[in-house]
């Protein structure tokens, strides 16, 4: 009896040193993949893009970013996607690795052109998409910045016509870790 007290009472502290010992060694955390939940940015939460980073958003290597525009934001017909970044973004794009995708239908591009002096990445579609369907920007090869940080990504679109005036859909507040 006294026996298997001490045996138990040996076990119960064994785990807990163990529990104790765990704790203190955090296990490898993904990086964040999504926009999740931003609290204090400057961007009114209406005005807040989704994306999807597939690779993790680590800085300096490799990624495939997934811009998002809900079709409450397509108001109007789209020829033409502008995306600005800051200057402080020191990523690298791959011009011929970009794909726009409209309720899960790839689009046809016509030209993207990186615009490195103004840093605009703009993405000429060859037919515009029309009015009201979600839409997804999709960067591939990219190359993360070398330092982690929060960059803001502003989203706008020109509709079809003799002159286009880019508006505003909306920023992608992009973490990179």
């Amino acid at each position: 009896m006294l026996f298997s007290k001490i045996v138990s009472s040996r076990f119960v502290s064994a785990i807990a040193a163990t529990g104790c010992l765990l704790a203190g060694f955090s296990a490898p955390i993904l990086a964040q993949n999504n926009s999740g939940l931003t609290i204090f940015s400057g961007v009114e939460r209406p005005n807040q893009l989704g994306y999807y980073l597939d690779f993790g958003g680590n800085r300096d290597q490799r990624d495939r970013y997934r811009l998002r525009v809900p079709s409450d934001k397509m108001e109007l017909g789209v020829k033409t996607f502008a995306i600005s970044y800051p200057d402080y973004y020191d990523g690298k794009f791959d011009v011929d690795s970009v794909e726009v995708v409209a309720e899960g239908q790839s689009i046809p591009i016509d030209e993207v052109v990186w615009n490195k002096p103004d840093r605009v990445l703009l993405i000429y579609l060859a037919d515009p998409i029309e009015a009201g369907k979600s839409v997804e920007l999709v960067l591939s090869n990219v190359r993360n910045p070398r330092w982690g940080g929060t960059y803001y990504f502003e989203g706008r679109a020109a509709a079809p016509g003799d002159v286009p005036l880019p508006r505003y859909l909306g920023t992608w507040i992009v973490s990179i870790q």
